[in-house]
């Protein structure tokens, strides 16, 4: 299977989905234990909930699952949030701090170099050239990395999550005016929200977020349970998921039309 799926729209919107893959190499599934097997910690039914929202954006989607490699977090393995739980580049335990590799199983040294190239590079490698296409086609671009989690998960975090979590770095990493897009459509929905909560980006939001040089770069991390089950079979629940995706689609509509108020123009 191709690591990554790649499809360049006609928008300067990118959707990025790091974290929705559920493939595995099967010596990789068979080294993982009854617990990573289930594959709980998968971003479920992003590529679904976000499905014709914005037609015209450009998508660049991990077929492979985070337990071969995240391709969210640093690949020289620097913690996104230090002092806090979090998992790993090749993660050797799951959202509850559980062990999910089979005794002597879990990813060495090698293997981790390999995976990083096999498939976090390619990745990462199809969205650099994205950013570049667009930002060439319209004089900017806008990276919107999709993620969703389950509300609770005590190891991570304490409490419930909201169900919109937006991260920008500290409004770092995109400008002011495309934060205040995605901030105000979500306060104008029925759902809770933070802006720079518990997940403020991760590694892909802070390492091409650069508004400085027209890239800009947002984090959604969704709470699943506005629109699937969170337990297995971890159910997508259609009725439920509709109006998170009213939501998300007036929040990525108002990213769409950025460039109608901004001061970009594309390079012919």
């Amino acid at each position: 299977m191709n690591p990554v799926e790649i499809k360049e729209g006609s928008c300067p919107i990118i959707l990025a989905m790091p974290h929705s893959g559920t493939w595995l190499p099967q010596e990789i599934f068979a080294g993982l234990n009854e617990i990573g097997q289930k594959l709980r910690d998968t971003d479920w039914h992003i590529d679904r909930l976000y499905d014709g929202l914005l037609p015209e954006a450009s998508i660049v989607k991990a077929n492979f699952h985070r337990y071969v490699i995240d391709a969210n977090r640093d690949p020289e393995g620097v913690s996104l949030y230090p002092g806090q739980n979090t998992t790993t580049l090749c993660p050797t335990i799951d959202f509850d701090g559980a062990p999910i590799w089979h005794a002597g199983k879990e990813p060495d040294m090698a293997q981790v170099k390999h995976r990083t190239e096999q498939f976090h590079a390619p990745y990462h490698k199809a969205l650099r050239q994205m950013i570049e296409v667009t930002k060439a086609k319209y004089g900017f671009a806008i990276l919107y990395d999709c993620h969703s989690i389950r509300s609770e998960a005590p190891f991570l975090f304490e409490g419930v999550l909201p169900v919109l979590n937006i991260g920008t770095n500290d409004s770092k990493s995109c400008s002011s005016e495309i934060e205040k897009l995605v901030t105000e459509a979500c306060a104008d929905s029925s759902f809770s929200q933070v802006l720079n909560g518990r997940f403020k980006g991760g590694w892909t939001t802070r390492y091409y977020g650069n508004p400085s040089v027209d890239v800009h770069a947002i984090q959604m991390e969704l709470t699943q349970a506005a629109y699937m089950q969170e337990t297995d079979p971890w159910a997508y629940l259609p009725e439920r998921a509709e109006t998170l995706r009213q939501t998300l689609q007036t929040l990525l509509l108002n990213l769409r039309n950025f460039d109608d108020v901004s001061n970009h123009e594309a390079s012919a």
